[in-house]
């Protein structure tokens, strides 16, 4: 009877703290529709806090930010959508009207049509999205197997042979897939610019040479790090040196 109580008791807490952060997000929502928008930051704020992280928070937290002309954080909110929703339409539009009002214009190094076919293939899902297609292929393979090895005609384990043969070349794809995807994406450590304007130097330290000069709201890849610097890698290849306190990293999830 008292461990029924308990049950109960922490199922009812668990619907009133849904129910609060569904009220907050209603609350933003509608701050937000009616102009005050430092007001819906705050309450969209609050649920991150709560521990709660979703593609729509973070484009609406984006979306609040780009009214109030601050161009580095809606970057780096619209961005934050994107790692959660990689192919959301909205996202990429509204980023891009973002990214006009920067002030960096870095010119992309140049693919190959065969790398940008196999990247675009690579990251038309995430990696958690290739490893559950592998298992549901390696399921479909055990299937059409046991179907091959019962089957009595001839027809059929010709049928299903082939099934399960196709359903473990895509699982073994799929799951080779998500391996190299969460490989790139562990790697990748992406980061958005804050301060207005800030030198890049050659090495971890003021007194070394400035190799280029980024603004607010230029997204870079951090590629290591010492003490209080960051050495990063803009879209060009270009790499150099930054003090930590100027940019904030993406995946800080």
């Amino acid at each position: 009877m008292v461990k029924n109580s308990i049950v109960i008791i922490i199922f009812l807490f668990c619907l009133l703290g849904s129910a609060q952060k569904d009220s907050n997000f209603e609350k933003a929502t509608t701050a937000y529709n009616e102009g005050a928008f430092s007001e819906a930051i705050d309450l969209y704020v609050a649920i991150l806090e709560d521990g709660q992280h979703s593609a729509a928070l973070y484009y609406n937290l984006g979306n609040s930010y780009y009214k109030l002309n601050d161009i580095p954080n809606s970057i780096y909110y619209y961005e934050k959508a994107l790692l959660l929703s990689p192919k959301d339409p909205e996202i990429l539009n509204n980023l891009g009207y973002a990214q006009q009002m920067t002030l960096d214009a870095i010119d992309t190094m140049p693919e190959t049509g065969l790398s940008k076919f196999y990247k675009s293939i690579l990251h038309t899902f995430t990696f958690d999205q290739w490893a559950y297609m592998g298992v549901a292929f390696i399921c479909l393979f055990v299937f059409f197997y046991i179907l091959f090895y019962y089957s009595e005609y001839s027809s059929r384990k010709r049928w299903a042979f082939i099934c399960s043969t196709t359903s473990l070349i895509i699982a073994i794809v799929s799951v080779a897939f998500a391996f190299i995807t969460f490989n790139d994406f562990k790697a990748n450590k992406p980061a958005i610019i804050f301060t207005d304007e800030i030198e890049i130097q050659a090495e971890p330290n003021t007194s070394s040479d400035t190799v280029f000069v980024l603004h607010a709201g230029t997204k870079v890849n951090v590629l290591e790090e010492l003490k209080d610097w960051k050495k990063i890698r803009i879209i060009d290849g270009k790499t150099g040196w930054i003090p930590s306190n100027n940019l904030k990293l993406l995946k800080d999830f």
